[in-house]
């Protein structure tokens, strides 16, 4: 993560922010697939010779070559090894990692790379690094204006790709807290909110892993004004970050970071304990 990330404050705007990491994300991710292909080429490798030495199909490496698709760290790397590439495809690694993500979450993804705390309390939807496949895909499936089919396979494959947090050595602490709406939205339908329900429920295991619920009875909720998240980096600074309706904030001062972490520590104190927030999930489970 650059310095540049870490220390400037204020507001990333997402108006229009999606348009820009398309045509920025794209260019970056066109400009990997134009040098993947000539390195293909050079070698005298045919797509499916290339495929199966990387491990996909033909039509796996067009999307690749042609910008359609973005690899994985370990695939560029794969392909580095087999081209003989001597690094010219591992360079673009970093570059086309942070082009997996909108512009004005950039900074936020890379910041959950180097966390050592997470704090996130939502009100609509379960958390994107919670979040099953199917739930992701029933998510961005109801976006207004629609996402195109390429633009959802490369989101799920970035959340997906975010959810290494999870298990990730040493251990972040992680405190997720939602609202119980968001445990009975059948978003996506009765199959997936079950298959995310049982999901929540091994994930809350995780020894660093804390799921917790707001009652929906309850009389006082100090997460009123919203969801948001406060991440602590490997350095001990705080961020917060909001998103909602097509803009975003990454706040980087410090005493609006503390009073964001304060006012996280009353939402917990008023939620369900794990302990209950699980036993909830499972009596919910067996109510589908």
């Amino acid at each position: 993560m650059t310095e540049g990330t870490g220390e400037r404050a204020g507001i990333v705007p997402a108006e229009d922010a999606g348009q820009e990491a398309d045509t920025s994300g794209q260019a970056v991710v066109i400009a990997f697939g134009q040098t993947l292909k000539t390195l293909r080429m050079r070698a005298g490798l045919e797509r499916e010779e290339f495929g199966r030495r990387i491990g996909y199909s033909a039509s796996t490496v067009a999307s690749y070559e042609q910008g359609r698709r973005i690899p994985s760290p370990r695939t560029i790397e794969r392909a580095d090894e087999v081209l003989d590439a001597g690094g010219l495809l591992t360079v673009w690694k970093e570059q086309v990692e942070r082009a997996q993500y909108p512009v004005f979450f950039q900074g936020m993804a890379a910041l959950e790379k180097v966390a050592i705390e997470l704090l996130s309390y939502d009100t609509l939807v379960v958390k994107g690094l919670l979040q099953t496949e199917d739930y992701m895909r029933a998510v961005l499936a109801m976006r207004r204006p629609p996402l195109d089919q390429e633009t959802i396979e490369q989101r799920v494959a970035a959340r997906l790709a975010r959810q290494d947090i999870l298990d990730r050595h040493p251990a972040p602490l992680l405190s997720f807290v939602m609202d119980e709406s968001v445990l009975r939205r059948r978003l996506g339908g009765r199959d997936v909110l079950r298959g995310q329900l049982e999901h929540l429920l091994l994930v809350g295991q995780k020894r660093n892993v804390e799921i917790q619920a707001m009652p929906l009875g309850c009389e006082e909720n100090a997460g009123v004004d919203g969801a948001f998240t406060v991440v602590t980096r490997d350095d001990g600074k705080k961020f917060t970050y909001t998103e909602a309706q097509g803009s975003s904030t990454l706040q980087t001062d410090p005493q609006q970071a503390a009073l964001a972490a304060a006012r996280y520590g009353i939402i917990r104190s008023q939620a369900r304990t794990p302990r209950e927030s699980l036993e909830l999930i499972e009596r919910l489970l067996g109510e589908l």
